[in-house]
């Protein structure tokens, strides 16, 4: 897509967000040229599934990739770990007491991480079993290096986003119980959850923070 397309995009979905959520572009297969139009277009997070793929586009982008926030939004292997953290300012991935001990382990400075909660126990999907989450909570709040900030999820995917709702709601009620939580070190403000399908009913229920790729960028080129 032409960046100007991107950037009129991003300014139409910008204008019909509410101003307290925060709009991360999910750039999963899309190039480090795309990637810069969105900067350009005024984004000031950018999202991830891959280390190799934020490695190559930030080194293209050179300078410009010190503009917006990088978030680590797909899977985390251990092996990756030491190439991620120069890369990525924000951890949405930490789905385990053990991924988050190896993260605290290699840190050189406070990371913010979300934890990943697989909502409706998709065996497809990574992500923790929406009971363990205050026992996750808790584990990571006595990692000097963690910085515990939000929750995070991927609804299954509905042709209708309505369908959407319930697990939304879930998540928003395992957030504010969280919240009340005494979670010593802690900053629980971040409830990340919707994409472009589904958005505006994550919205709806609670969500300051979307992910949004195809109704930035497009449809995905395979």
């Amino acid at each position: 897509m032409a960046a100007k397309d991107i950037a009129e995009n991003y300014h139409t979905l910008r204008e019909s967000i509410p101003d307290y959520v925060k709009l991360v572009a999910a750039c999963k297969t899309r190039s480090a040229e795309e990637v810069e139009a969105i900067i350009d277009a005024g984004a000031t997070m950018v999202g991830e599934n891959y280390v190799q793929e934020a490695e190559d586009k930030s080194a293209a982008l050179g300078e410009k990739a010190g503009q917006v926030e990088w978030h680590m939004i797909g899977h985390l292997q251990k092996n990756k770990i030491n190439k991620a953290l120069p890369i990525f300012d924000v951890f949405q991935c930490v789905d385990s007491a053990k991924l988050a001990r190896h993260l605290n382990k290699r840190a050189d400075r406070i990371l913010p991480v979300y934890i990943e909660v697989n909502i409706a126990g998709e065996e497809s999907k990574y992500g923790i079993e929406p009971s363990r989450t205050r026992e996750l909570a808790r584990d990571i709040c006595t990692l000097p290096k963690l910085r515990l900030e939000g929750l995070m999820t991927m609804e299954p995917y509905f042709q209708d986003p309505e369908d959407a709702r319930p697990y939304f709601r879930h998540m928003r009620s395992l957030f504010e119980r969280l919240r009340e939580e005494t979670l010593p070190g802690a900053a629980l403000e971040v409830l990340s959850m919707g994409m472009t399908n589904s958005y505006r009913v994550a919205i709806d229920e609670g969500s300051n923070m979307v992910r949004l790729g195809t109704a930035l960028f497009g449809p995905r080129e395979y």
